[in-house]
């Protein structure tokens, strides 16, 4: 790319889709055109960027001609038909599902952590799960200093995971609640409104784990590139529209304090500190939905281990963003400065 890149969104009529839109606008990103690709369904809508109006096309093996950077979105199926179809037309595709994290060969990027691994992409560069973004990219300064070798995380995930159906979901059963109604669950497996409830994702019955919380593990190994710490998570949905929480527990090869951990969190990319002991106010989504930073506070030593090597603290990120679509936006940045 000597020139500024042909833009595509798979997926864009989707939460993560119109995320994808309102990043490349407020960041400016530097492109020649943008083409926006959806299901058949969704074909023929029309959706504003930079004040134009652009039209849906419906996604099929001839939409990539002349595609320099391939945003997809569509979930996993989509993408193991389609992202091989788009980078065998020329494109790069920066693709947000599970299709090809583990795929070896394939890079996973947080810009924040590993950029340099772009330079290996072979046609596909996939970003990690959105609870894997919001825990390790405040992490990761840490691990620079003072390797972690172990990390349990307990997660608060919002509906914004589930997509933009679960957040319509959410919504209406909260609405139907409050006036008495009864109201079917049809996106998620439970009642939402005021209920809080194991992660959907299907469950191995050997280990117990759900497939979210495996990929919480076998991503954060992939991005530190270190297979062996030890991770243990547990995936929980919670009745929050946007923006994940996290409790994670954090065990060092050496002792390290509270206040060395506030320090260099402090100075962190894309970490924003939330640490008010004295007015006990602390990460929460409705601060971290639109937020581009990962918010992090309730940082303290754990009194469990006498040690000092472990410490507990509490993350929150907008899944839409760092999560999702923010993420892979810093992905096509880096392609375009790389080039």
């Amino acid at each position: 790319m000597n020139h500024p890149p042909i833009v595509a969104i798979i997926g864009a009529t989707g939460a993560v889709g119109v995320e994808f839109i309102r990043c490349l606008e407020e960041r400016n990103f530097p492109l020649a055109e943008l083409r926006l690709f959806a299901s058949a369904r969704s074909a023929g809508k029309n959706m504003t960027f930079r004040g134009q109006s652009i039209p849906v096309r419906e996604l099929t093996e001839q939409s990539f001609g002349g595609v320099d950077i391939a945003l997809f979105s569509a979930g996993s199926s989509i993408s193991k038909k389609f992202g091989p179809i788009a980078a065998k037309a020329g494109a790069v595709v920066v693709d947000n599902s599970s299709a090809f994290r583990m795929t070896p060969g394939v890079p996973l990027i947080v810009p924040e952590i590993n950029p340099e691994q772009i330079n290996h992409h072979k046609g596909i560069i996939a970003n990690p799960n959105c609870s894997t973004i919001i825990a390790i990219v405040p992490l990761w300064p840490l691990h620079k200093i003072n390797r972690i070798t172990r990390l349990v995380a307990a997660t608060y995930q919002a509906a914004s995971g589930a997509g933009a159906a679960a957040m319509q979901e959410l919504m209406d059963a909260t609405k139907a609640a409050l006036d008495g109604r009864d109201y079917p669950p049809t996106v998620l497996p439970h009642p939402y409104a005021f209920n809080v409830f194991s992660h959907n994702a299907s469950v191995d019955p050997v280990s117990g784990y759900n497939e979210e919380e495996m990929k919480m593990v076998n991503e954060t190994r992939k991005i530190f590139a270190d297979p062996d710490i030890r991770i243990s998570a547990t995936c929980v949905r919670v009745p929050v529209l946007r923006a994940h929480c996290e409790a994670l527990n954090v065990e060092f090869t050496s002792p390290i304090e509270a206040g060395t951990v506030r320090d260099i969190l402090s100075h962190a990319p894309g970490v924003k500190l939330v640490d008010q002991r004295e007015k006990n106010y602390f990460p929460m989504p409705r601060d971290a939905s639109g937020q581009g930073d990962i918010l992090v506070g309730r940082i303290r030593n754990d009194l469990s281990d006498p040690s000092r090597c472990s410490i507990a603290m509490f993350v929150a990120g907008d899944q839409l963003l760092k999560g999702a679509a923010l993420n892979a936006v810093q992905i096509a940045e880096l392609l375009v400065a790389k080039n």
